[in-house]
């Protein structure tokens, strides 16, 4: 079970490796939906405060960071803002975009990423897995899970304090697509919570 982390900022702010603390109201909304996670054999998260924050608000007092969980490497772009990124290198970021091999940043490629995801996530022993990480790793490890063309990577969705379920095992697995993990969470959400790069 892939968790999201709630989302503090709108999407003409979002930063390349954003891994601040989650925002109060972002904590308030996880919070709320602390209780709503079954059990699990491991629960992990990605080595990031927002995603270390999310998952002492859902109680998950026993999880422990998982570097493979971590974030895209956005290389010099790390900190800089989507709409400067697109305005300084317009062509660099239209590759990146759409080019899922190019890495203009001298980070990860999106290849890269699914690589990274897939890896751990075929490399994980049986029993449940509950792990709070980032949307680009929830796509990553989707990708690879489904065997989709490496394309699709941002045509996924991930919504802000969602589950995303993987069942079965590697080589084999099933999706049950972002659930909300309390009833109306996805519709109490702010208009703030939007895709990251």
């Amino acid at each position: 079970m892939l968790i999201s982390p709630a989302a503090d900022t709108p999407a003409h702010e979002a930063r390349f490796g954003d891994d601040g603390p989650l925002g109060a109201a972002g904590a308030r909304r996880t919070r709320a939906a602390a209780g709503a996670l079954p059990a699990a054999a491991r629960v992990l998260t990605a080595p990031s405060a927002r995603c270390a924050g999310s998952a002492e608000a859902l109680g998950l007092t026993a999880a422990r960071p998982e570097p493979a969980l971590r974030d895209l490497d956005a290389g010099r772009w790390h900190g800089r803002l989507l709409a400067e990124v697109g305005a300084d290198e317009p062509k660099a970021l239209a590759a990146w975009l759409t080019d899922p091999g190019a890495a203009p940043h001298g980070g990860e490629s999106v290849l890269d990423v699914v690589a990274r995801a897939g890896a751990w996530l075929d490399g994980l022993e049986d029993g449940r897995v509950l792990a709070v990480t980032t949307p680009v790793v929830i796509r990553a490890a989707l990708v690879h899970a489904l065997a989709l063309p490496p394309q699709t990577f941002w045509r996924l969705d991930v919504l802000p304090l969602s589950v995303t379920e993987l069942s079965g095992r590697g080589g084999r697995w099933n999706l049950r697509c972002g659930v909300p993990l309390s009833p109306g969470a996805a519709d109490t959400a702010s208009p703030a919570e939007t895709q990251t790069p």
